[in-house]
This record gives C-alpha cells, sequence and structure tokens, in this order.
C-alpha cells in the first residue's frame, strides 16, 4: 500500500512538471511529451537514487528549459532530436546516439524528425527532489 502511495505522489510531481514546463510557452510545446518512468531504485550513496525512464516526443514538440537535481545519462533509441545544454553548442542526434547533462544544468531537447522520438535517460539524482524543474 505504501508503494502504491509513493508511486501515486510521483506520478502527481511529474504531471506537475509537465504542466509547469508548458506554462509560458507555445501549445506546440506544451504536448507532445511523455516520461514513462521504468525503473527507480536507491543507490549505494546515501541520499541519492537513480531513476530509468524513457522519454517520447512527439514530431515538432519540444521539451522546455529545465535541470535535473543530477546527471542525466541518455541515448537516443528512435527518431532525431536537437540537444541544446547552456554553454555548449547544439547538437542533433539520432537514433544510437548518447548524450550527458551535468547535474543542474539548463537544457531543451527538440524532435526535429518526423516521427516520434524515444530517448532512453538513467538520472542519478538527489532522492526526494522533483526530477525536474522548469528553467528560466
Amino acid at each position: 500500500m505504501a508503494k502504491r502511495k509513493m508511486e501515486i505522489a510521483a506520478s502527481l510531481v511529474l504531471a506537475f512538471a509537465a504542466v509547469a514546463w508548458g506554462a509560458g510557452t507555445s501549445s506546440a510545446q506544451q504536448t507532445g511529451f511523455k516520461r514513462v518512468e521504468l525503473q527507480k531504485h536507491d543507490l549505494s550513496v546515501a541520499g541519492r537514487e537513480t531513476v530509468q525512464a524513457r522519454g517520447e516526443i512527439d514530431a515538432g514538440a519540444a521539451v522546455p528549459r529545465h535541470t535535473h537535481p543530477g546527471e542525466e545519462v541518455a541515448y537516443v533509441l528512435e527518431g532525431q532530436v536537437l540537444v541544446e545544454i547552456d554553454g555548449k553548442p547544439p547538437a542533433t542526434l539520432k537514433a544510437g546516439d548518447i548524450f550527458f547533462v551535468p547535474a543542474a544544468q539548463i537544457h531543451a531537447v527538440k524532435n526535429v524528425g518526423k516521427t516520434t522520438a524515444k530517448i532512453l535517460s538513467t538520472y542519478i539524482v538527489e532522492k526526494g527532489k522533483p526530477l525536474a524543474t522548469p528553467a528560466k
């Protein structure tokens, strides 16, 4: 029962983050993205956990600028995306490519292909914090 309550709470946090990302952006950016959590585990380092998720971005949609409370290690499963990480040149990536986002680094991702893009991300984050926070 406690596990189910935690799953519901985590879902609500992710839903809130998705709504917050959409605030102040065009309608094309408000829809078209979902994150499907695949697994979550505590790490041997106190206060840290790993979350693995599959992100799905519809053609033409974007995940607006945001941060994570830890690192993101990502692999493009399908499609083509433009990854913009503050302080680095934008990178257009396709299936089979990888990218890394340092902790608290502002970044955004846009699907620049013609089909749904899918990204497998592993987050190594501070436990108890929202997985993503919108950036200004």
